[in-house]
C-alpha cells in the first residue's frame, strides 16, 4: 500500500470525524432552536444535518468501495484516530437519542395544543360507544 493511499484513507476517517462532531453540534443547535420556539434556527439546523448526513453516506460508500477491493487494500489508522472516531460516534448516539425523545416530545404537545384550540372553537369530537369520553384541561399559572 502506497503512503498516499495511507494519507487519503486517514483524511477521510478525520472528516468522518469532524463530520461527527458537527452533526452532534447540528443537534444541540436544533434543541436549542426547539427550547426556544426558533422555526428558522431549527430549519437552518435541520438542512445541515440532512447535508452532513448525505456526506457520511458518500463517504460509507468509498470505504466500503476500497474494502471490496480486497484486504490488501484496506487504509491502516492509527488506534487513537479510531477512539475518537468511537467515541465521537458514541456521543452522537446519545444526543440523537436526546433528539428523538424532545421530538416526540414536542410532538405530543403539539398534538395536545390542536386539540385544545379545536374544543375553543367547538369542534370537540365525542368518541363512539357506549362510554363516554371526558377529558379536562387545565393550566397553572
Amino acid at each position: 500500500m502506497t503512503t498516499t493511499e495511507v494519507q487519503e484513507g486517514k483524511g477521510k476517517l478525520e472528516e468522518h470525524l469532524q463530520i461527527l462532531f458537527s452533526l452532534a453540534h447540528e443537534l444541540e443547535r436544533a434543541m436549542q432552536a426547539i427550547a426556544h420556539n426558533s422555526l428558522s434556527e431549527l430549519e437552518d439546523s435541520v438542512a445541515n444535518q440532512q447535508a452532513l448526513s448525505d456526506r457520511l453516506v458518500e463517504l460509507g460508500r468509498d470505504v466500503n468501495r476500497r474494502f471490496k477491493k480486497g484486504a490488501d487494500d484496506q487504509v491502516q489508522v492509527d488506534a487513537d484516530l479510531m477512539q475518537q472516531v468511537r467515541n465521537a460516534s458514541a456521543t452522537l448516539q446519545t444526543l440523537n437519542r436526546r433528539y428523538s425523545a424532545l421530538l416526540q416530545h414536542s410532538s405530543h404537545s403539539v398534538g395536545l395544543m390542536v386539540s385544545l384550540f379545536s374544543s375553543f372553537g367547538g369542534q370537540i369530537k365525542e368518541g363512539s360507544g357506549s362510554r363516554l369520553k371526558h377529558q379536562t384541561w387545565s393550566c397553572q399559572i
